[in-house]
């Protein structure tokens, strides 16, 4: 394993940050300071310090939550409000949330401690389709979903093309199905109301490939290993 992962995996910095420290002679290996990048070493046997103290990767977590309404979408809160970490009883690891769901929104989010799965799933240049359904204010028609597919004027410039199509209509009411490439902040709803039908319930379905099926609100589970691959996968475009 590079040096520079073997670091990164342990918590205490990026790949980055853990070049300029293997520059800056704050790491050795097996007791001999190392400045040299590129070294490889082997996680069962070497001892690798950062400014003289060992450091050990983290096992890698990847949970899969159905995030019920009224939780926050972060580790902790200031006002005490309850957070999806409160969620994982039985989770040792500390992890983060992949992105956010608003406290009235539910459904998919991912939680790891992997910071680059993390930027892979979230940063703008990569596409990974993140699929809602919304109940909305009024009859959706043609024209309204014509105008989400191809993208909505919002105060940050135009949104990419999306895809939407009706589910159902009831006393008044749509639900639709929107599946998105980008990942602004309250998309979905800002979306909607620019277009003149407001959210009344929303819930994220689905990630890529990833689905809620069998979990109920408030249940996870662990990603398998060829899940994270295939996802990590998808967002290089590989």
């Amino acid at each position: 394993m590079r040096l520079t992962k073997y670091i990164a995996d342990s918590g205490i910095a990026s790949r980055r940050r853990a070049e300029e420290l293997i520059a800056s002679g704050m790491v050795a290996v097996n007791g001999v300071t190392v400045t040299t990048v590129g070294v490889n070493v082997d996680p069962l046997h070497d001892k690798v310090s950062v400014n003289g103290r060992l450091i050990k990767p983290r096992a890698r977590v990847y949970l899969l939550l159905n995030k019920p309404g009224g939780y926050l979408s972060s580790v902790k809160d200031p006002h005490g409000r309850p957070t999806v970490v409160d969620l994982l009883k039985d989770v040792d690891e500390r992890v983060y949330p992949v992105g956010r769901l608003d406290l009235d929104t539910e459904g998919l989010l991912i939680l790891t401690n992997d910071g680059e799965f993390m930027n892979l799933m979230t940063h703008p240049r990569y596409h990974i389709p993140k699929t809602y359904q919304a109940w909305v204010k009024g009859i959706i028609d043609d024209k309204d979903l014509k105008a989400l597919g191809h993208g909505i004027e919002l105060e940050e410039g135009m949104t990419a093309p999306a895809s939407a199509r009706m589910l159902r209509i009831n006393n008044g009411c749509s639900l639709i199905e929107l599946v998105l490439y980008e990942g602004r902040k309250r998309q979905v709803k800002r979306m909607l109301k620019a277009i003149g039908h407001p959210v009344l319930a929303l819930k994220r379905t689905a990630l890529g490939f990833l689905t809620l099926q069998g979990l109920a609100p408030g249940e996870y589970r662990h990603l398998l290993p060829e899940e994270v691959k295939k996802l990590t996968a998808m967002a290089r475009g590989s």
